[in-house]
């Protein structure tokens, strides 16, 4: 049976990840679309081989910022139109998204906001939450599959995260960033993983300053959403605890050809 193969990856600094051997796990992985997320950096402070891996076709948006934000995709498929940013000055500056056509999907790499630095960023997050979906339901109209995959900051449920009593107040697992998120199930995305493995207990991420990774405590941040017509098609969805390089893991999502 032909598959396609797709990964996300939170890399917390590409030019980092590179001396962590990024581009050997790139090469072995055998995926079809790689996106990557806090490059914290612009394709020209980038060498060759990572601006252009061997066999990819690579697009990348960049922050305004230096160091910060910052996603790429990396794609061995034929891709028809890539869109940087949401159409919206509130956040095209940050380099959070790509959007990429395929000929049987459209593809949405993001990096979306962290509320952790006040009410204020919590509020830019929600905002950049609804302008996404109303991106999605632009290319629902037009009878697009679209897949979305990447950082979304948020642990939905209390399954997500290893501790959810104590972290009911932190940005991450606040009532009005679930609820937020959970307009995105609404408008009928779908968790792969979660329709898949409703019990499993898996994270993405985890806080370096403290060991938490050692120690099992994570936050299940990063996601692949399908639309109701790929439902079907949908044959696995992993999140790779076992990659190091980064305080994220990458998560996979693959698909009946």
């Amino acid at each position: 049976m032909s598959t396609l193969k797709l990964i996300s990856w939170n890399v917390n600094g590409i030019r980092a990840a590179e001396k962590k051997g990024f581009l050997d796990w790139l090469a072995a992985s055998n995926a079809d679309v790689i996106a990557v997320q806090e490059t914290k950096a612009h394709p020209e402070q980038l060498s060759a081989a990572l601006r252009t891996p061997a066999g990819y076709a690579s697009a990348f948006a960049s922050a305004e910022k230096k160091g910060y934000s910052g996603v790429a995709t990396f794609s061995r498929l034929p891709v028809r139109h890539t869109e940087v940013g949401l159409d919206d000055a509130r956040f095209d500056h940050e380099g959070r998204t790509l959007i990429t056509e395929f000929d049987r999907f459209v593809f949405f790499n993001i990096y979306f906001p962290n509320g952790g630095r006040g009410p204020e960023w919590v509020q830019h997050k929600l905002a950049f939450y609804k302008r996404f979906l109303e991106r999605v339901a632009g290319f629902r109209a037009q009878g697009r599959a679209v897949i979305v995959c990447g950082d979304v900051n948020t642990a939905f449920a209390e399954i997500d995260l290893a501790r959810p009593k104590e972290n009911a107040k932190t940005s991450g697992f606040l009532p009005e960033e679930r609820a937020g998120m959970g307009e995105f199930f609404s408008a009928g995305l779908i968790d792969t993983f979660r329709h898949l493995k409703p019990d499993a207990v898996k994270y993405s991420w985890w806080d370096q300053r403290t060991g938490a990774r050692a120690k099992g405590i994570g936050w299940r941040l990063d996601y692949f959403f399908v639309t109701p017509d790929l439902r079907d098609s949908i044959l696995d969805a992993e999140i790779h605890d076992d990659v190091v390089g980064s305080d994220h893991c990458p998560v996979s999502l693959t698909l009946r050809a």
